[in-house]
């Protein structure tokens, strides 16, 4: 066991603490603020504070673990080894910086507590943040700094035992558009046929037509297609299903399609599902329990993970009505228009309250890229998509955290605006499964 001492015990230190070593390292440790039991104690030691005591590894605190409520903080990101880092302190410190702050103020979102702009879709974006700014955004530096730490309580403590981290691989599918023929219903469908032949768009209306009529295959079904990959390489698929009302932004099936709900029923017997709590729905939390509801009532089973549509985070907000409705796990951690480590981590993290200053019960799972970030922000070709694909995996496996891909059914149709994605896809299966898959 390690024992921290600190000359104070408050939240954020406990969550910064947890974060390091119960979260990344899985290792056991207590927090102590009595001076003399620390001096008596025979194995691994940290002291958190501004002096050490004697030669027990020492990190010096730079102070935001010790402060209350929100205020502006004064930040200098300079290189370190093979990253970058921030908050730095003196040279009695084992590391340069206050490595228990910084990575607090990654994983807490403190940044998106205080005043920014926000993009057309009322969302903290990638371009606001100091990751973005200073270009860590794409390597998970929390996970990194925790390694080179480890090193150094190694170098000390070379009886400390570690549990083996493994690797892991989640291919996640937001399915936020089932079908783009089928189920959507007669003024729907007369609005499609008649929206083609507005623009002489003979090719889709045929098209339509011909799906319409059992003929041909709906575009958007490529279901069997991810089922065949799963299979063959045994992967973990996860699944968020978007059953908001019919909106601006929520264009999905209704849920009382028999053929969505058998979708919905048929793709959760081999993966995991959750919500896709609808654009409509962020800041409503009556809308959000109802669409909780109706995939609980589809698949006879409670639901307790989330993606939001659109990734649309609104701190601490979203996060509190999802706690209210008994949501365990949340899949949103990520920008839509860059791809890499929004909260500098790789491994799942539990969300903190920055207002109410407590560590919740919800666990966050970041994504680490997004297929239309590459397509539509970055305008990435499929044949120059698996450069990015490949680096961020990299850098993944480095640390031994989780890959956690974001793809949408109706990408992988290999044809018209996707045409080589599906290709993609294949690609990165193969090259981010874990060995032996």
């Amino acid at each position: 066991m390690i024992l921290i001492y600190t000359p104070k015990i408050t939240s954020r230190a406990k969550y910064a603490f947890n974060l390091v070593f119960r979260d990344i390292y899985a290792v056991k440790f207590e927090i102590t603020t009595d001076r003399d039991r620390f001096l008596n104690y025979e194995g691994p030691k940290i002291t958190y504070s501004n002096q050490p005591f004697a030669d027990e590894v020492f990190v010096q605190s730079k102070g935001l673990l010790f402060e209350t409520g929100i205020l502006d903080q004064d930040i200098s990101v300079f290189n370190w080894k093979d990253t970058k880092a921030f908050f730095s302190v003196g040279p009695k410190s084992a590391l340069p910086f206050d490595i228990f702050s910084a990575a607090f103020f990654l994983a807490s979102r403190y940044e998106e507590y205080l005043p920014h702009i926000r993009d057309v879709y009322d969302r903290f974006d990638a371009p606001a943040s100091l990751a973005h700014s200073y270009n860590f955004l794409h390597q998970p530096v929390v996970n990194k700094w925790a390694l080179h730490f480890k090193a150094v309580l190694l170098q000390k403590y070379p009886d400390l035992i570690f549990p083996v981290q493994k690797y892991r691989f989640i291919s996640s599918i937001d399915i936020d558009n089932a079908y783009a023929y089928l189920e959507k219903g007669f003024v729907r469908t007369i609005g499609g046929f008649l929206k083609s032949l507005a623009k002489l768009d003979i090719k889709g209306f045929k098209e339509r037509l011909a799906v319409l009529s059992g003929s041909q295959k709906d575009p958007y079904d490529t279901y069997d297609f991810q089922l065949d990959l799963q299979k063959k390489h045994n992967l973990e698929y996860l699944y968020f299903f978007l059953l908001g009302d019919y909106g601006v932004n929520d264009k999905n099936i209704s849920v009382e399609s028999r053929k969505f709900r058998s979708l919905i029923k048929s793709l959760a017997d081999y993966a995991q599902v959750g919500i896709h709590p609808s654009f409509g729905s962020n800041g409503k939390p009556a809308l959000l329990a109802k669409e909780v509801s109706r995939l609980n009532g589809v698949i006879n089973r409670e639901v307790f993970k989330s993606r939001q549509h659109f990734l649309k985070i609104t701190l601490p907000d979203t996060y509190r009505n999802l706690i209210e409705l008994d949501i365990q796990e949340d899949y949103t951690m990520g920008y839509a228009s860059d791809y890499g480590f929004r909260a500098g981590l790789c491994t799942p993290f539990f969300f903190y309250d920055l207002d109410l200053e407590v560590e919740t019960a919800l666990k966050i799972f970041p994504f680490a890229i997004m297929e239309g970030t590459l397509k539509y922000y970055q305008k990435i070709s499929p044949e120059r998509a698996m450069d990015h694909y490949r680096a961020i995996i990299d850098e993944v496996k480095a640390v031994n955290g989780i890959f956690i891909s974001l793809w949408h059914n109706d990408s992988m149709n290999d044809r018209e605006l996707w045409k080589g994605w599906r290709k993609v896809y294949i690609d990165m299966v193969e090259y981010a499964k874990p060995d032996g898959h």
